[in-house]
């Protein structure tokens, strides 16, 4: 299970971005410190699965509080924001990534617990929870995500998701990280916002209230929707059992690494 979890490429990959770990032992010996693949291959599991850490099954090898321990420590580091990056210049140097138009979209997800991003969460009675926002680029990549509390303005949460963008390889000329034009609904019509986009250089397409159709701009935003529709099968991130943001972040952003890496999977095997 551990090799079809974390294959042999994504696993060269996340070395290049995991800590260092001295490892003390006492003079007598000592256990075997685990393995951060058999770690990831467990983080990964509890991802897709939505179990709890002490429900992990023993298959993967350390036990839960260890699994436990080491994503901690990755998110403290952030690792997993590391390991999207190396994945998306990978992608942008074969030429995959499509920088002509960006999307964005939010999505609220149930609130287990209470603690910093979270709010009231309009669409459900009012109960705290957070929301999850991602940016993707034409083709429906996700180049940055983000988590803010149900009750901020999706307007808000999208100057972090552009500012989050990793300066990326690209095929030909220098790193890149602003797309040409960026499409979103109605829900980001705030002209503080188009203010802000045009000062950075990108076009802006966004909805405006009262005035257009949703169903134009659907044309375009089906690719975005789409991509949300792929982590919400993890089932981790359907309510949120993290206090702490950056641990509920690490859940958000694993997905969006492991679609990019899916992607560059594919690409690399049609072009042998």
């Amino acid at each position: 299970m551990v090799d079809r979890l974390v294959p042999d490429e994504l696993w060269v990959l996340f070395r290049r971005v995991v800590p260092p770990t001295e490892v003390k032992r006492p003079q007598g010996g000592g256990r075997r410190r685990a393995c951060d693949r058999e770690a990831l291959a467990a983080i990964i599991f509890v991802t897709t699965s939505g179990c709890t850490w002490r429900q992990l099954p023993p298959v993967f090898g350390p036990a839960w509080p260890t699994v436990y321990r080491r994503f901690a420590q990755w998110s403290r580091v952030r690792v997993r924001a590391k390991l999207h990056r190396v994945i998306l210049d990978e992608l942008g140097a074969l030429g995959e990534l499509e920088w002509s138009r960006a999307l964005s979209t939010p999505s609220a997800c149930e609130g287990g617990r209470r603690g910093p991003l979270t709010g009231p969460n309009p669409t459900d009675r009012g109960k705290p929870g957070p929301k999850i926002h991602l940016l993707t680029d034409r083709n429906g990549l996700p180049l940055s995500p983000g988590i803010s509390g149900a009750s901020m303005h999706d307007s808000q949460g999208l100057e972090p998701l552009v500012r989050g963008i990793p300066p990326v390889r690209s095929r030909r000329g220098p790193r890149r990280r602003r797309p040409a034009k960026l499409r979103a609904d109605k829900g980001y019509d705030d002209d503080h916002l188009r203010r802000w986009l045009r000062k950075r250089g990108i076009a802006h397409r966004v909805a405006r209230k009262g005035i257009e159709s949703s169903t134009r701009l659907g044309r375009h935003r089906w690719v975005v929707e789409r991509t949300v529709s792929w982590p919400a099968g993890c089932r981790r991130l359907h309510r949120r059992y993290e206090r702490e943001p950056e641990h509920f972040l690490a859940f958000v952003g694993i997905p969006a690494a492991l679609i990019c890496y899916r992607r560059l999977a594919r690409t690399q095997c049609r072009r042998r």
